[in-house]
Formats: structure tokens, sequence, C-alpha cells
């Protein structure tokens, strides 16, 4: 198959995710201002969007509070570099499962399961430019942990998503994804084309081997755009494999905390990293204005910092 290369590529950074990362590496970012700041400077370093969760600051914990988000929306919005924002919708849909003899009742204190609405109160409220929307459910790595995500939630949310005028990312973890992506815009509940995210090397999702990869690649309708990652060593990688088959990438320390052997990364080099690989290819890193233009979005104004 000959190789259809990206030559116009946009950056999608990343920032924090709501991994058990935060004592791994001081640069992870917790607090409201510490991810809005991390978001700047990957934006200067040469994101064209920054994708965002939120921690609580002093744990570092995941966060669906909504306070949290409008602080990082507002920051990220007022300040002195344009930038993409994405903000995740992902949350709010986790099972923790009781051991394999007896399931039932459920891990109350690690379960986060609620409504389509509340999922969505942060979009609602931020009005992003893109959101996620994780297109299934699966087993995610530990053991009685699955990512819950029905048909029904998804067309429910898909459909706020559509009503708000709020562009859906869709985080494709494996091919029948895909499959249930495109009934979503067949069906009218996402309007295309759309965009994707192609999710590799995920436990327990698509494996991060090209033949997987080139799998999902050639079931991403033509006319949609995407982007692709894998995690930890093989982000770098995934950089140039996603480049070579005509997408666009994302890197940052959602996915990936180190920059070399022992060296502990930034997000904004690893954003630098990202663009010398893209730009060494022949390729040019496009900015937000070029993404706007091409997803069609519309930038938002701020509408306020906090002190």
């Amino acid at each position: 198959m000959p190789l259809a290369m990206n030559k116009d590529v946009f950056i999608t950074c990343a920032v924090t995710g709501s991994g058990a990362t935060q004592d791994r590496s001081p640069h992870v970012p917790r607090s409201p201002r510490q991810i809005a700041d991390s978001a700047i400077a990957a934006a200067k370093a040469g994101a064209a969007v920054v994708h965002c969760h939120v921690r609580d600051p002093e744990t570092g914990a995941p966060s669906r509070k909504l306070d949290y988000y409008r602080e990082v929306t507002d920051r990220i919005r007022d300040a002195d570099v344009d930038v993409v924002l994405n903000l995740t919708a992902g949350m709010g849909g986790d099972i923790v499962f009781g051991n394999t003899e007896a399931p039932f009742p459920l891990n109350a204190a690690a379960t986060d399961m609620v409504g389509a609405t509340e999922r969505m109160a942060h979009i609602a409220e931020c009005l992003p430019e893109i959101c996620t929307l994780d297109c299934g459910t699966m087993n995610f790595a530990e053991a009685d942990y699955v990512m819950t995500n029905t048909p029904g939630m998804l067309r429910a949310m898909g459909g706020m998503m559509t009503r708000l005028g709020v562009k859906p990312e869709i985080e494709a973890f494996d091919t029948g994804h895909l499959w249930f992506a495109k009934e979503l815009v067949r069906e009218g509940t996402l309007t295309g084309p759309a965009l994707v995210q192609l999710c590799m090397g995920v436990p327990w999702g698509a494996p991060n081997d090209l033949n997987t990869f080139m799998a999902m690649v050639n079931n991403v309708p033509q006319d949609w755009s995407w982007s692709a990652f894998s995690l930890g060593r093989d982000q770098m990688p995934y950089v140039a494999a996603a480049v070579l088959a005509g997408g666009n990438v994302r890197v940052g320390l959602e996915d990936n905390l180190w920059l070399g052997k022992g060296q502990l990364a930034t997000n904004a080099q690893l954003v630098e990293r990202a663009v010398s690989i893209i730009e060494g290819m022949g390729a040019r890193v496009i900015g937000p204005a070029a993404v706007r233009e091409k997803l069609g979005l519309v930038k938002r104004a701020p509408q306020g910092v906090a002190a």
C-alpha cells in the first residue's frame, strides 16, 4: 500500500490525564493554575490543541469538579497564546466490581458512575471547542475495573455535544469503537465528517503493533480527520507512524512521563520533540487557526479568569 503521508499536521497535547501519575513526576500538573500553565506552555511549544482533565489540587486524584474546569478554561482562554481547547467527557463512567467470587456489591469507593447530564455538566458550562467521546466499553488495565460507555449513554452524550455545538473527538480504543462511531454519524447523533483519536496500546484495547494500527486507520472514513497516540516509550515512534499513515499526533504527560531514559519530561518538551520529528519528516506543523478551519470550529472568547 503506498504511503499517504500527512503534510499538514496538528499536535494535541494531553496535559495531565486521570491516571495515578501525580506522584511519579513533579511535572504532572495538579491544580487548575498548574494545568492551565502547562497547557499554555505546550501551546507555545507548538501544540494546536490541548486536551485537559482536572485533578484535586491537594492529592492529585482525578476530579469532575466544575469549578476546576471553569478555572482551567478561563485561564487558557485568557492566555497570550492561541490554542484549541479540548476537555475530557470521559469521567463518570468507571465501574469497579467486587472480587471474582462476589462481584456485587460494587467497590463503592472506587466506582464513579453517573448519568449523561452530569458527565456533560462541565462541557455545557465551559463550551470547549472539542470534547472527547470514549466510543465503547472495555476492560481497562486493573482486574475489576470496567470503563463503561453503553450505546445508550453514548447516544445521549453525543446528542448533547451536537446540540451544544461542541465537536466530539471520538476516542477509539478498538476497531468496534470505530464501527459504532460510524453508526452514530449515520443515524445523525453526531455530525460528519467526524474527528477521531486512535488510542493504541491501552490495556486491554487495541495493541500498538503496526498491523493493528493500520487496521484502525483503514476503518476511519476518508473524509474524517484523525490523530493517534501510544503510551510510554512508544509515544514518539507513533508520532512518526501517524504522520506516515496520513494522520495527526498526540503527545503529553497523560500518556508518557519520559523524554528519554532517566529524564522526566514536561509537556512543552514532549511537544517540542514531536515538532522536531514532524518537521524532520518534511511535514509542516499547523496552528490553531488552521485546525479551526479544518474541523469547522468556532473560537470562544474568555469569560473572566480567577485571580
